[in-house]
């Protein structure tokens, strides 16, 4: 059976800095018409960084949920540019830390029943220190330093609710067995 939503038209919602939102009329794989309300992300990276055995995670504010989330280091991919170097400047930005070596994990979607935001997960090798590049004037993040066995916990314990940032310990935690 086809699964296919044939689009038969879109109207612009909201035009934001971030995203768009359209609302698509569809017709539906039984003939019947549907309508699908679509953001769209310019997708996004989120890096598996790590020293010393410790994961490093950042704690920020996120205003959809209005909590402070501990996550790891993860941004926004800017219009052309190759998603390698979003990560390796991404991780700079908001950690202080480069990486001679970034290597793609794996890539998945967000939340696809609604939106189409795709994430590429890398992980960085050896980190280095840097200062060339800032953290974004409205960003303010609080590094954490955790073994993989911690940040598990954290997970069970509630304090890590982000599914990137659980993905990824899952990732290290299989990869170690």
């Amino acid at each position: 059976m086809d699964l296919t939503e044939c689009t038969i038209s879109k109207e612009l919602i909201l035009d934001g800095r971030v995203l768009r939102v359209e609302r698509h009329q569809v017709e539906l794989p039984n003939g019947k018409e549907s309508m699908r309300e679509v953001v769209l992300h310019p997708g996004a990276v989120a890096i598996i960084a790590m020293k010393n055995n410790k994961l490093l995670l950042v704690e920020q504010y996120r205003k959809a949920p209005e909590v402070n989330l501990i996550e790891i280091p993860a941004g926004k991919v800017d219009p052309g540019e190759e998603r390698r170097n979003t990560a390796l400047r991404e991780l700079e930005e908001e950690t202080g830390f480069t990486s001679k070596t970034m290597e793609l994990v794996n890539e998945f979607y967000v939340s696809p029943g609604f939106c189409d935001e795709y994430i590429s997960l890398y992980e960085a090798g050896e980190l280095i220190e840097s200062n060339t590049l800032k953290a974004d004037d409205d960003e303010f993040v609080v590094k954490h330093w955790l073994s993989i066995q911690e940040a598990n916990e954290w997970i069970k314990q509630g304090k890590i609710k982000d599914a990137k940032t659980i993905i990824a310990i899952q990732y290290l935690l299989l990869s170690m067995k």
